[in-house]
Parts: C-alpha cells; structure tokens; sequence
C-alpha cells in the first residue's frame, strides 16, 4: 500500500507491505528505509517501511516452509508449490516437461506489457518472476493490473522473489508451475522491476535471461528471446541491441532459442540486424514483421515506460518486446 509520511525534511512517499510490516493506519508512527530514495534509484521514488511498531503482522501460521529472502530481517515464509504441504506437490512431483509451451525470455520487466501487447489472439499466459529486481511482486503494479483485466492467468515468483500467486523454488519449478498449476499456454520470464548493472561484461542481473533459456529448453520448453533494443538510450553499450542481450544469449544461454530480430526500418534496423547476427552461431534468427504493433502498444492498459523512457520515447524497444510476444503465438499450433 502507498502512503505520505511526515519527515524531519518533509513528506515522501512511502510503500509498505502489510504481510511483512502491518497495516499502518494514518497517525501511525513507522520504522523508514531511505536508502532508495536517497540514491534516486530508478525504481525508488519511495521510501520502504520496514515496520508499525504499534501494528505488527500476525504470526506466520502453516501449512509452508519455504523462505525467501532468507537470514534478512525481512524474511517471510510462504508455501511453495513444489514443497510436500502443497496441494500441488503431487503434480509437480514428478513433473518434467513443459510439453512444448513458449517461454518468451526478455532481460527487464518493463517488456512484460508489450510483450502481452503482441499476443493477438491472447493466450494463457503466466509470468515468472525472477528474483534480479525487486523481490515483493507486489511492487509491480503493471502485474495487479494486468492480473486483474485477465491478461495474465497468475505471477509465479521464484528463487528470492516472493508475492506471486504461486511461489516455487527455482525457475525450472517456477516454469512447471506455469504450466502444470496455472494450465498457461504460454510464459513469460523477466527479473522483476528494476535491474542492477554496473558497466561490465558479465556485473548484470539480465544474465538470469540467459539462464531461463537453458531452464525452458532443457524441461521440454520452446524458449523465445526477446531482444533488448534501444534507440533512445544515451549510453553507447545499449543502442541498438543491447550488450546484455549479447552476453546473456549469446554466452550465458548454452542451448538454442529462437531470437526475435524485428524488422525496423532504416540505417538503424539494419544496425539491429548486424548485431543480432553474432547470436546466429547458437540460435535461431527469427525476422518478425512490426506492422500493427505500433497501435497495439498505444491500447497497453497499462503505462509503458522502461528506463524513465515511453513509447515516444524509445518505440524500437517496445516493438521488439511485441514482435517476440507475436512470434510466441505462431508457436502454439
């Protein structure tokens, strides 16, 4: 839940997650965590409370042993799907395959709604939700609402990611759950909001895309790359394709995919095919038209943004996310 909190320098605003702190109620005294906000993180804007003092959360009663965010003060225990107290345990006990479903793979969340925007007609679809960005799912409010309107059957978090409809241990459980406990016909897999990079080859948290390909392949999956494109970002390192999609496909990811290159036109589209070449030594080039996808994206029923950026903004970014939901789809007959 959203709030305004009194600061000695003010208000700010401030998130709170009632399972884990309380419900704080107005004249609530709370325990605050600024780090975010004090380093104008990209995805901060809020203060975090880390407590109600006066208010705490009920006790944590069973069935569930699974903890996320292990050994932090902030842990909390939820019941998996893949664990014994779970209805489904039997089901994924042995389960093994992911009997051909898509699994569109992209590095940031932000491409979770374009990708959605491609898929006409819509599938099932679940999300899983790794644990690279925020670990609450509950933070993403594109997820509740796209959740809410039907365009998503169910969040899957796992690893250290906790909040989704369904929680699972790893990303190869995660992507057994999507398919056998959400019955989904197709998945999606980005870290959740926010990213963590540092300049370097190898010191980003979008590697995980490369693993989730290894994930979807070797359950039975059909793995969908979805390229990081941008032509609006300063930096050098992300115009046109990324260097995270280069390294997470292109070195992390040891098993074939099919990489959605989307068709955009001019100088910089035949910049975006040239690099995309270098992934063709491993996978599967897929040249993706972009006609329509355009005004597809102008219907998102919710705000599309990556980076700080819009539609306007960066619109080859949005149509590569699209063009991979799009190609997704032609997999299902």
């Amino acid at each position: 839940m959203e709030l305004e909190v009194t600061v000695p320098e003010g208000t700010c605003r401030a998130l709170a997650y009632p399972p884990l702190v309380g419900r704080p109620e107005p004249g609530d005294e709370v325990l605050l965590n600024t780090t975010a906000l004090a380093m104008g993180l990209g995805t901060g804007g809020y203060a975090m409370v880390v407590a109600v003092p006066n208010r705490l959360p009920e006790d944590p009663e069973g069935p569930g042993h699974l903890v996320k965010a292990r050994y932090t003060p902030m842990q909390a225990t939820v019941l998996g799907a893949d664990e014994q107290d779970s209805p489904f345990h039997e089901l994924l006990r042995e389960a093994d395959s992911l009997d051909g479903m898509p699994v569109v793979v992209a590095d940031l969340h932000s491409a979770l709604p374009p990708i959605l925007c491609g898929m006409r007609p819509r599938p099932r679809v679940a999300y899983v939700m790794l644990d690279g960005g925020a670990l609450p799912a509950w933070f993403s409010m594109a997820c509740a609402k796209l959740r809410e309107i039907g365009w998503l059957a169910g969040v899957v978090t796992v690893g250290q990611s906790f909040g989704g409809d369904v929680e699972a241990v790893t990303t190869h459980t995660g992507l057994l759950a999507a398919r056998h406990v959400l019955e989904a016909d197709v998945a999606i897999v980005t870290q959740g909001p926010g990213n963590l990079g540092t300049g370097t080859r190898w010191g980003f948290s979008g590697v995980s895309a490369g693993e989730a390909v290894n994930a979807a392949a070797v359950l039975g999956g059909r793995p969908v790359a979805a390229l990081r494109i941008s032509e609006g970002d300063r930096r050098e390192r992300h115009i046109g394709v990324s260097h995270h999609s280069l390294t997470a496909y292109g070195r992390v990811a040891l098993t074939p995919a099919q990489v959605v290159v989307p068709e955009l036109p001019g100088e910089f589209g035949e910049r975006v095919r040239d690099q995309a070449e270098l992934l063709a030594v491993r996978h599967e080039l897929v040249s993706v038209p972009v006609d329509g996808l355009y005004e597809a994206l102008l219907d998102s029923p919710v705000k599309l943004s990556t980076m700080g950026r819009g539609l306007e903004e960066d619109l080859a970014y949005f149509l590569a996310s699209a063009a991979a939901g799009r190609h997704a789809i032609t997999l299902l007959d």
